[in-house]
């Protein structure tokens, strides 16, 4: 069994992708950040009056974006709890690991079915108007 999902309430894809693709009992999510649905606003996120950043606030960015991993998984027929493997994608490990790091506490507690992870620094991440994000994730899940 195969099947692409695209969510209804998450924050629409910046391409031309699913949201999610289900094969047999997996599935994998595309890249999710922290912006809402119906709008470019990044969670955050502080701009002048220009719309240039300023600063951000990488907590709120991850607790979105993980409220989008949430509304995908939910829509697709999974759940949080059945989260197996996060690759997660920072633009500045230096400042933001270790308010990541906590975060993560919180939202994946240790134990038996706590999901492996893989952290990465990069140059930048896609946007969706004119405030960058500083987080993303991708994800893979159990049915």
């Amino acid at each position: 069994m195969t099947e692409a999902h695209h969510s209804v309430k998450a924050a629409e894809p910046v391409g031309a992708y699913a949201h999610a693709r289900r094969v047999g009992g997996l599935l994998f999510l595309a890249g999710l950040g922290p912006r809402r649905r119906g709008s470019d606003q990044v969670p955050g996120a502080v701009v002048d009056a220009s719309g240039a950043l300023v600063d951000y606030d990488i907590r709120e960015e991850i607790r979105a974006c993980f409220d989008n991993v949430r509304t995908v998984l939910e829509e697709a027929g999974s759940r949080w709890e059945n989260i197996v493997d996060v690759t997660v994608f920072l633009t500045d490990m230096a400042r933001d690991f270790a308010a990541y790091n906590a975060l993560w506490g919180e939202y994946f507690p240790r134990g038996a079915n706590s999901p492996t992870r893989t952290t990465v620094e990069v140059g930048a991440l896609p946007r969706a108007g004119r405030t960058p994000i500083h987080f993303e994730v991708k994800v893979i899940a159990t049915v």
